[in-house]
């Protein structure tokens, strides 16, 4: 087999593992190409790999574990909420290859609360399937701390994890009545739709405004919601374009010149929206589309709004 073919073969795999250990598309992108370039180094050293599949995964899970304990510190130190680096998909091919649910925004929140050990032995063992035996060699652990690893992970997991259950079918639906009600700044229409308690969490991360902590509730969520779109496009201009995001239902905000402002994720069940995910920190969006400068919109019109009320004066 090729080197480009090993590559395309293995990639996919690798990429998987990677995001789902890191939460970030641009770190998974660099743990990858790193795993793949000490590959091909080890090869060219005429080195035989028994197992290029198992070897890979080992790379790519020892250098995301690294990777994840440098990230903690800066994510301790992050501002607001911090929220995955989201992944956008077009929800309109019949024949697209279906998302697992463990790739949702709210389950990556969720594995930033295990150590990056556990997170890893748990992905390896309950989200891709390997045998223990395979998962202690890739951690570089015995059997019986791996297992154990893997219990209390599990444990932890299924203990906070949120279940939100809906037909794609239902979830789209639902989304496209969520994002129109939006557009159109129907506050009734987006209450009707919310869950009592839907929670709202918002990341910006400094760099553009956003919520500096979760908001909940039908009413509190909805007017914020409809308060932040008319506060970037007090005129209009904003178009959203319905998305998969992460498996789930969302949408991309835009501009008129098609740039980005921002991601929303939507977690669904019992026929009401539980919770959204909003991400504007520009830094998150770049591998999407070019991005709008949020934070020049909202000091402009916030400028605007001063003006017309004599604040300042």
């Amino acid at each position: 087999m090729s080197a480009d073919d090993l590559y395309a073969e293995l990639r996919p795999r690798a990429f998987a593992i990677a995001y789902r250990m890191l939460g970030s598309v641009g770190e998974a992108e660099d743990v990858v190409q790193e795993a793949f370039l000490r590959m091909h180094q080890t090869l060219g050293r005429d080195e035989r790999i028994a197992s290029p599949r198992a070897y890979i995964a080992t790379l790519v899970t020892r250098l995301a574990i690294d990777q994840l304990r440098s990230a903690r510190a800066r994510r301790e130190r992050y501002v607001g909420d911090w929220l995955p680096e989201p992944l956008v998909t077009d929800p309109s091919p019949a024949d697209r290859a279906e998302t697992a649910d463990e790739m949702s925004l709210a389950f990556l929140v969720l594995l930033e609360t295990l150590s990056p050990r556990q997170r890893a032995a748990f992905l390896l063992r309950e989200v891709f399937d390997y045998p223990y035996a395979e998962v202690a060699d890739i951690i570089g652990s015995d059997l019986d701390s791996t297992r154990h690893l893997v219990a209390k992970a599990r444990a932890h997991v299924r203990e906070r994890r949120p279940r939100y259950h809906a037909t794609r079918r239902q979830g789209e639906e639902l989304a496209r009545r969520f994002f129109a009600a939006a557009e159109h700044g129907d506050l009734r229409a987006l209450e009707a739709l919310l869950a009592q308690d839907v929670v709202l969490r918002g990341d910006g991360g400094g760099k553009v405004p956003a919520l500096a902590r979760a908001i909940n509730g039908r009413t509190t969520v909805a007017r914020h919601l409809l308060a932040a779109l008319s506060l970037v496009a007090p005129h209009g201009g904003v178009r959203i374009r319905i998305a998969e995001v992460n498996g789930r239902p969302g949408a991309m905000v835009l501009d008129s010149r098609d740039r980005l402002f921002g991601v929303l994720g939507l977690d669904i069940a019992d026929g009401e929206i539980q919770a959204i995910h909003s991400i504007v920190n520009p830094d998150k969006l770049r591998h999407l589309e070019p991005v709008s400068d949020l934070g020049a919109r909202v000091r402009a019109a916030r400028r605007r709004h001063d003006g017309a009320t004599g604040v300042g004066r």
